[in-house]
C-alpha cells in the first residue's frame, strides 16, 4: 500500500455548503478510484502568503489517502488543475 497525503485550498467566495460539497466530490473522486481515504483534516480559512488566482485566502483541506496504485491520485491531480473551485493543492507520497 501506497500512503499520500492531499493538501488543497477552496476558493473563499464559496459558501460552506458549496465547499463541503467540494470537499464530498473529491473525496468520492479518490474512493470511487479504488483508494481509500483514511483521515479528513479540515484547517479553515487561512490568509495565503500572496494572492493565487486573486483569492488572498481560502479553506485549507488535508486528505491522507491509503492506495494500492497511483490511479486514483492522478485523477484527483486532472480534476484539481480542471476545477474552478481549488486554487491550488499539493500531493505528497508518505514513505512508513
Amino acid at each position: 500500500m501506497k500512503n499520500y497525503e492531499i493538501m488543497f485550498i477552496i476558493r473563499p467566495t464559496l459558501s460552506e455548503d458549496e465547499v463541503k460539497k467540494v470537499v464530498t466530490n473529491f473525496k468520492k473522486v479518490i474512493t470511487d478510484n479504488g483508494s481509500k481515504v483514511t483521515e479528513v483534516k479540515e484547517m479553515g480559512q487561512r490568509e495565503l502568503a500572496y494572492e493565487i488566482k486573486k483569492c488572498k485566502s481560502g479553506y485549507y483541506f488535508v486528505f491522507e489517502v491509503e492506495a494500492k496504485d497511483d490511479k486514483a491520485v492522478k485523477e484527483f491531480d486532472r480534476l484539481g488543475l480542471i476545477s474552478g473551485d481549488m486554487i491550488r493543492h499539493l500531493i505528497t507520497k508518505i514513505e512508513k
